[in-house]
């Protein structure tokens, strides 16, 4: 598509792709989006949990972002290793386990699979380099959270390095990066606007245009949607993104109200649900 045309030409090509739908642009709406890979099948945040996404037929995968104590950016969604790791025995005088107080050889001792069943014993807590290379090729957008930036001061310009660094994921509608901390948001805005940012949670309706100036995205839970909300969110050229949704009648719903994209942890039944409804339009 990005043939040499000359300065003018190719600056106004790179204008009109920033302002391009952020995910999956080709895809039909909404999209389907694995939450911490299929997680409903395999552990969540693992490598196994982003490859079976694929084989289910997500259109993107959402993955959670944490920093370790020596500044590598590793894949764990609670703040402690605790539940989805097996840190309390194999460190039980390191309590509570916090992310931030091990360092990336540390968590590389753990199990990461064990905890959700047997046949995933010894899946380790992958870094995010890690994942963006297994999955690179699988076809797949990302959806990346950065949790608690607060507890990680400069994640931010770690994670847009850690993107720069894997040129794939920079394709226009290939990434976003979303989190709960809408500063961290304007902070990452401002060191990688080529990528862009969605904000979880459920902004009032007079706060939406101060957003639109830096987000694409609006991702609220569920409950939270409207037909008329949607309306609101899409007439200042941003999309909803809405989770965690598992039931297929949830699904049905949602779609009807006109989001974007539906997360879940069963990527196959949103995709079946999707499909039947597509068939019968």
């Amino acid at each position: 598509m990005f043939r040499r045309l000359g300065l003018a030409t190719t600056t106004a090509l790179m204008i009109l792709a920033a302002a391009a739908p952020p995910a999956t642009a080709a895809a039909p709406r909404p999209v389907d989006v694995a939450h911490r890979g299929a997680s409903a099948y395999a552990p969540e945040n693992t490598v196994a949990a982003f490859e079976l996404a694929a084989e289910q037929g997500a259109d993107l995968y959402e993955l959670d972002v944490q920093e370790t104590r020596d500044h590598r950016l590793v894949l764990v969604h609670d703040t402690t290793l605790a539940r989805t790791t097996d840190a309390e025995e194999v460190f039980p005088d390191r309590a509570p386990w916090n992310v931030g107080d091990f360092t990336l050889a540390e968590i590389r001792r753990l199990d990461a699979g064990s905890w959700f069943g047997p046949e995933y014993a010894g899946e380790p807590v992958p870094t995010l380099e890690e994942a963006l290379r297994a999955m690179r090729g699988r076809g797949l957008g990302l959806l990346l959270e950065i949790k608690a930036p607060h507890l990680y001061p400069g994640i931010e310009s770690r994670v847009s390095a850690a993107l720069r660094r894997d040129p794939h994921w920079l394709a226009p509608g290939r990434t976003v990066v979303q989190s709960f901390d809408w500063a961290a948001m304007r902070r990452f805005h401002r060191v990688m606007p080529r990528v862009p940012v969605g904000l979880l949670g459920t902004p009032g309706v007079a706060e939406l245009p101060a957003l639109a100036r830096f987000a694409r995205q609006i991702n609220p839970p569920h409950g939270d949607v409207t037909a008329a909300y949607v309306r609101r969110v899409h007439a200042l050229r941003m999309e909803v993104h809405t989770w965690t949704v598992d039931d297929p009648d949830t699904m049905r719903r949602l779609a009807g109200l006109g989001v974007d994209g539906i997360i879940t942890n069963r990527p196959d039944v949103l995709r079946t649900v999707l499909g039947a409804a597509r068939r019968a339009a």
